[in-house]
């Protein structure tokens, strides 16, 4: 891992907590990695806003809403580009459509705040190329290391976290 202040910030937002969790996948924790109310602190999203933009050449950065939209968010103000969102379903009124914000031909970074089995970047990665966007790559803030590393592989987007749960929980 490269030191980028996201570990020791995460620790001093104290986003790791201890109990009996269920996990958006299903799977039971006794640990939670709650990276959204966290990221409600201006400092750690500026930690991860850095530590993203430090990541690669990219026209846009996007995240599924919810968790990932501050993160999206911090990224742009730190990168100065564009970012978008990527709904959760899609919006049948106004403009409609499952993205927010001009994707279509553009190298886009998916972010997120924690993977563990990648189905809701598998689903961001799904709407962002629907709408054009090319994505080889998203960047998560903490990586369960439980299968989204393999399962993204699969549709050849490489993942980038920028902390790995086994660093946080040693």
């Amino acid at each position: 891992m490269v030191d980028n202040g996201v570990k020791e910030s995460l620790i001093e937002y104290k986003a790791i907590q201890f109990g009996e969790f269920t996990l958006a996948s299903g799977q039971k924790s006794s640990f939670y990695i709650n990276i959204k109310d966290a990221a409600t602190m201006p400092a750690l999203l500026a930690v991860i806003g850095r530590a993203i933009a430090d990541q690669g050449t990219f026209d846009c950065v996007a995240g599924v809403a919810v968790g990932a939209v501050p993160i999206a968010v911090a990224a742009s103000l730190a990168s100065g580009i564009p970012y978008a969102i990527v709904r959760k379903g899609e919006k049948a009124y106004g403009v409609g459509g499952k993205i927010i914000g001009d994707v279509s031909g553009k190298h886009v970074l998916l972010v997120e705040d924690v993977t563990t089995s990648g189905g809701s970047v598998i689903y961001g990665i799904d709407a962002l190329r629907e709408a054009g966007a090319v994505v080889d790559t998203v960047v998560t803030v903490v990586d369960r290391e439980q299968g989204a590393c393999e399962r993204l592989a699969e549709v050849g987007v490489s993942l980038v976290p920028l902390v790995r749960v086994s660093e946080l929980i040693s």
